[in-house]
């Protein structure tokens, strides 16, 4: 199935769900304004291309399940935001949902996208062994254990200088958690054993130090059009980033590095199953900078 196709189909999975019924059309409105607002997309699509390199066929519950770790992004987007957290005009080069529809629907919103998504994931058609996996590791990388721990941490250091294994430590939790996710949802899937699923999931958690390090640097090095919001952000609250810790040059080389291993891990993949990468692989290669 080609990318276009995947990503139609998502968008009608979510439609689908959300127009159901309306209680409060004004909520949807908002929740939608974010949904629609673009975006690549890479964290369902990167499970469901994961799905088919371990030669599964696509079905409604993938995408299911693909839509629901979108929507659990798209509401850490609308809080992060806030005038509490990020306090940021632009997402996605427009107006933030605040600042649309103004804050106290924007945090119901996020919260309707962190809550939405596990009815999402209960209505699948999936043996409930799978299903109640599945559930438990995606609350595990959303929640206090994952995400919203890691924006916790991010906030904390504000102001001070993180140590690097204290940065690794924020953004594994942060970013990690919820990109890492597709891995372990497509070996949970796929039922693959102890060994291959390691291995997948340690490219995974690679892959969300990586996605990290590129946004650090794309913080200080890309202008508003290339970003679609406000740049130098972290420079102006003071974070700690890997470029600020390393300096651009060896940030750049370290996301590289980071980059190659988890190419590395997925190559190993292809020698012990019968995963085939090359869809992902081109995927992950276009995350790289060029200098």
């Amino acid at each position: 199935m080609k990318k276009a196709e995947k990503i139609q189909r998502l968008e009608q999975v979510i439609h689908d769900f959300y127009g159901d019924k309306q209680v409060a059309p004004s909520l949807i409105e908002a929740i939608l304004y974010s949904v629609e607002a673009g975006g690549k997309r890479l964290r369902p699509l990167l499970l469901l291309e994961l799905l088919e390199a371990l030669g599964l066929d696509l079905q409604l519950a993938h995408f299911q399940l693909a839509a629901a770790l979108e929507l659990i992004h798209t509401g850490s987007l609308i809080h992060d935001d806030l005038p509490a957290m990020d306090d940021d005009d632009y997402r996605r080069g427009r107006l933030t949902n605040h600042k649309k529809f103004g804050e106290a629907l924007a945090i119901l919103a996020g919260d309707s996208l962190f809550l939405d998504p596990f009815a999402l994931v209960a209505r699948a058609d999936l043996p409930s062994q799978i299903k109640v996996e599945l559930l438990a590791s995606l609350s595990e990388a959303a929640g206090s254990f994952g995400m919203v721990a890691g924006q916790v941490l991010d906030m904390e250091g504000e102001n001070s200088q993180s140590s690097l294994e204290d940065l690794q430590a924020i953004h594994a939790h942060k970013t990690g958690k919820l990109l890492a996710y597709p891995f372990l949802a497509a070996a949970i899937l796929a039922e693959l054993d102890s060994s291959d699923r390691a291995g997948l999931i340690e490219a995974g958690q690679l892959l969300g130090l990586a996605f990290q390090v590129r946004d650090d640097i794309l913080d200080v090095t890309a202008n508003f059009d290339q970003l679609g919001k406000t740049p130098k952000k972290d420079l102006t609250a003071a974070k700690s980033t890997y470029p600020a810790l390393l300096g651009l040059g060896e940030a750049q080389q370290f996301l590289d590095q980071l980059l190659e291993r988890v190419l590395g891990l997925l190559t190993q993949l292809e020698q012990t199953s019968t995963f085939k990468g090359q869809v992902i692989r081109q995927m992950i290669e276009g995350l790289k900078l060029n200098d």
